[in-house]
């Protein structure tokens, strides 16, 4: 067994992550390789200041702009859209997920009793997709449909989409304002990808896959999601089968009690890391996040449900869905990773009707950071780039109270806005 300490299980877990020591993929090609190495891009709809998938990208890629995953999704069809716990996955991943789409159907408890309950929707939604190739929820009227009360949707017509979705009939043809336009999926996924892969294989690759994406993994129900579409029975034969075929490895992290997993094919990144190391592919291209701060959206998989507090002793909670007076920090609160670490939260808005990115608060760990010439630098240099990325024209940081934080950023902003102006004038 492996032995390291919290400081190496943090880098590793960054750098698996593609967030530590800093951007390492850029442009479009870059966003292709940053979203396989990260598993799944998780997705949500809300949009406060950008949506949360489009930050998790722009911590990862240089040169990122928003909605170019949509664009690999959905025009190159190099990704897919799907599941509960919605994410983007590799189209080439497909026969393993059929198998667990297929799982879905046959479960009458959950997606399956879709198709009991809303039998002749699903046969006419099928009919209507042969006829129109794509189909939306806005195309049928409330009022020529059964109203139900499932959180998944209010109309028939909306439930029966969403089984066909789940079960790999159909697939997320392309989006418009975040909203599913879905199609048949042989007018979507490539013929040769359209089958099931071996079942076994597939629970394999299920649970590696997942352990890839915690980079350390407990493989625990409670804790990680390898158990997404894998048996239960099944699981524990599985994984002592992986650890024997050398697939998955067991570490021991110091000051954790239960022993994690990382991927075989992993433990020369570990060991790199461990001695100090930073692994050669994980070179950055432009700035370490030492040198220019990191924002992590609110469902980054480092930062997000726990994790922050568990590997930077940050305690972090998306408050977005508490009632106002139970925030203790704000509305779209993000955390700020510095080098390795959590060290700030801040939370903003995006004034549309000015084009304004305000800043609403920042708060910071210590104290001391404040008047820290180092850490002022890099804050100036992760907001400029950030604001630029929203499409803002302006900034308004008056409410961050520390003078030079205040004084580096707006400096910083100001001059990344000039350099956009400009170069927009030459283009």
């Amino acid at each position: 067994m492996l032995t390291i300490t919290i400081e190496t299980a943090r880098r590793f877990i960054l750098g698996k992550q593609g967030l530590w020591p800093g951007r390492r993929w850029r442009g479009s090609a870059g966003t292709e390789q940053a979203m396989r190495a990260m598993e799944y891009l998780q997705l949500d709809p809300l949009q406060i200041i950008a949506r949360s998938h489009d930050i998790t990208l722009h911590s990862r890629v240089l040169d990122y702009t928003p909605g170019l995953w949509e664009d690999l999704a959905y025009q190159q069809r190099t990704f897919f859209d799907w599941g509960g716990w919605l994410a983007a996955r590799p189209m080439d991943e497909l026969p393993h997920w059929r198998v667990v789409m297929r799982r879905e159907r046959d479960d009458g408890s959950r997606i399956g009793s879709m198709a009991h309950d809303h039998a002749d929707a699903i046969v006419e939604m099928r009919a209507i997709l042969r006829e129109r190739g794509t189909v939306s929820n806005r195309d049928f009227a409330m009022a020529t449909r059964t109203r139900t009360q499932s959180y998944r949707g209010r109309k028939d017509s909306a439930l029966a989409l969403y089984y066909l979705w789940r079960i790999g009939e159909v697939m997320t043809h392309h989006r418009e304002r975040f909203e599913r336009l879905y199609a048949l999926t042989e007018a979507v996924a490539p013929a040769h990808l359209i089958h099931e892969s071996d079942e076994a294989e597939a629970d394999r690759f299920l649970i590696k896959k997942d352990v890839s994406f915690s980079g350390l993994s407990r493989l625990s129900r409670t804790s990680d999601l390898f158990h997404r579409g894998v048996p239960l029975g099944n699981a524990k034969q599985i994984c002592e089968a992986l650890l024997a075929d050398g697939e998955i490895i067991a570490v021991q992290v110091e000051g954790w009690k239960a022993v994690h997993y990382a991927l075989g094919s992993d433990a020369e990144l570990l060991r790199d890391v461990s001695a100090g190391r930073v692994p050669e592919v994980w070179m950055p291209l432009a700035t370490t996040t030492t040198d220019e701060v990191v924002f992590l959206a609110p469902l980054d998989p480092v930062s997000a449900r726990g994790r922050a507090s568990i590997l930077f002793g940050f305690d972090y909670v998306w408050e977005v869905y508490k009632p106002a007076h139970q925030r203790k920090f704000g509305y779209y609160t993000l955390p700020i990773l510095w080098g390795d670490r959590l060290v700030a939260r801040f939370d903003s808005k995006l004034d549309r009707t000015t084009n304004t990115f305000v800043i609403l608060g920042l708060w910071l760990e210590d104290a001391a950071l404040g008047s820290d010439e180092a850490f002022a630098e890099a804050l100036a240099c992760g907001f400029a780039r950030f604001v630029t990325f929203l499409g803002a024209s302006k900034l308004d940081a008056t409410a961050m109270h520390d003078p030079l934080l205040r004084q580096r950023v707006y400096a910083s902003t100001e001059q990344a806005l000039a350099s956009e102006q400009e170069h927009a004038k030459v283009s």
